[in-house]
């Protein structure tokens, strides 16, 4: 889909950024569709999803960290980049928990802004345009498609946002393989500068409890102390 066909939703109550967010979306192609409380755009969610969703965490009515937990109700593929002060590391940590996919803080550039916008787009995007492997990732019990950015554990479908799929994605080429927190922001995040240690942390976090949602049991994701991550190989 060309960026003129994209749907993008800014929810954010200062006027002057929600404002400045929408012609930069215009200037690159895209649909703006600005709201200024968080009930009122999951009103209009319930209707239709967008393509993306940029949201602030402290809106009126209904806060971004809420909303974000509905959206991720609706769709585990919908991408989502939270914006926060500076100082609220806290509530940019636990938004990546519920499932955000990417966080600015304020203040920020729209270039900045747009810049990770095409990167969430190009990560989920058809194949048509990207160069995945052709073949499934298999490690044991876990299966994951990279065409189609889906994955099943015994079997069973696990819903998984693009950022949680590519992270475990670069565990489970290589089981048992140490992965350093570099290298999997480097995975997850080969566009951007920088992202923190923490943010890895709650990924990862999230991907385990997802697992164990399907299977109480799951134990493979395993924290190295002061190395990384790894996923443990099946038994033999």
């Amino acid at each position: 889909m060309p960026p003129a066909g994209k749907l993008v939703a800014i929810v954010e109550d200062e006027e002057t950024i929600r404002e400045a967010v929408c012609v930069a979306l215009r200037r690159e192609g895209y649909r703006p569709d600005p709201y200024d409380d968080g009930l009122d755009a999951w009103t209009a969610f319930n209707i239709a999803l967008p393509d993306l969703a940029i949201l602030d965490i402290g809106i009126p009515r209904m806060d971004g960290l809420e909303l974000c937990r509905r959206l991720r109700s609706r769709s585990e593929s919908l991408p989502i980049i939270f914006v926060t002060s500076r100082e609220e590391e806290f509530d940019r940590v636990l938004g990546l928990e519920i499932g955000a996919d990417d966080y600015l803080c304020k203040p920020f550039s729209t270039r900045e802004l747009m810049a990770r916008l095409k990167v969430l787009f190009r990560r989920a995007s058809p194949v048509a345009d990207r160069t995945p492997a052709e073949q499934l990732v298999r490690a044991g019990e876990l299966v994951l498609d990279p065409l189609r950015f889906s994955a099943t554990w015994k079997v069973v479908l696990v819903s998984l946002t693009v950022t949680e799929f590519l992270l475990l994605q670069a565990l489970a080429m290589r089981p048992g393989v140490v992965k350093t927190r570099d290298q999997l922001m480097e995975a997850a995040y080969p566009d951007r500068v920088s992202v923190s240690d923490r943010t890895i942390d709650s990924h990862i976090k999230r991907i385990r409890r997802k697992l164990q949602t399907v299977d109480p049991a799951f134990d493979r994701l395993e924290a190295v102390y002061g190395a990384g991550y790894r996923f443990l190989p099946p038994a033999e």
